[in-house]
């Protein structure tokens, strides 16, 4: 599992797991000093903390594999605008009419618009209405095009309207809700019966209460920010899948529109 976590990002678990074991162990201190450890270490803590572990892991298991499907979404999007971009090309090396040119520049801005709007700065519905847009450039390429090549411009541009809305269903959906709310509420009650219950020595429960409590509390941030793996907009998110396939893509559309156009035309 950890192969599939990017180092800052975990980093950023921890010391967001770190904080909440700090909160847990104060009070156990605070706890210990007034005299409220009133419960006593029992073999059932012990069951409630393999509870927990064994919810985690069944929601942990649920965000992954909605994770690794979202780890091809960016570069099925970039495949498909190189696509679109290949045949516009192809048509302007073969013609030299600027129509050609204009719809490789059309994908070039719909490329752009994409990664705008995985970082929530372009709407979805406005998104999808300039795939729809891409029509009007087929057909204005048509005559231009090699044979099929419509065809297969017209099958990218549904594939990447399929993929535009499955990568919105995945961001804007929660995993099983009511799933989080047990996790986190059974891990709130277990951090209140470690601090209520009496260790004996005093270091060996702080430590045993901080190792716990940093497990827990470490899944449970995990979990949420597998969760959104497009959570780019979000300040506390660190675990999003890469979307350097795309941004590669870009780039070479970028310099193929660049090299086509003509000497003296002004960069769109």
């Amino acid at each position: 599992m950890l192969s599939h976590l990017r180092k800052a990002g975990g980093v950023t678990l921890a010391l967001r797991a770190g904080a909440a074991v700090v909160a847990v162990v104060g009070l156990k201190l605070a706890a210990h000093a007034v005299g409220w450890e009133i419960l006593s270490l029992n073999a059932l803590l012990s069951g409630i903390v393999a509870a927990d572990v064994f919810l985690m892991g069944f929601l942990l298991s649920g965000v992954l594999a909605d994770y690794k499907e979202s780890e091809k979404l960016p570069g099925e999007l970039a495949a498909s605008l190189e696509l679109l971009a290949d045949e516009a090309a192809a048509a302007y090396e073969r013609s030299k009419n600027a129509v050609a040119l204009d719809v490789l520049n059309g994908v070039r801005g719909l490329a752009e618009s994409i990664r705008a709007w995985f970082y929530k700065k372009e709407r979805t519905g406005v998104l999808l209405e300039s795939v729809s847009g891409l029509d009007r450039h087929f057909l204005a390429l048509e005559p231009l095009a090699q044979t099929g090549g419509i065809p297969r411009m017209k099958q990218e541009q549904q594939l990447i309207r399929r993929t535009l809305t499955r990568i919105h269903t995945i961001r804007e959906t929660s995993f099983i809700s009511s799933g989080y709310l047990i996790a986190e509420l059974t891990t709130a009650l277990l951090g209140v019966a470690l601090i209520l219950t009496k260790f004996d020595p005093l270091s060996e429960s702080l430590f045993i209460v901080g190792v716990v409590m940093f497990l827990l509390a470490f899944l449970l941030f995990l979990i949420r920010d597998l969760d959104n793996p497009f959570g780019y907009y979000e300040a506390n998110s660190g675990e999003e899948v890469s979307l350097k396939p795309l941004e590669d893509a870009m780039a070479r559309i970028a310099a193929r529109a660049a090299k086509l156009a003509p000497t003296g035309t002004k960069k769109p």
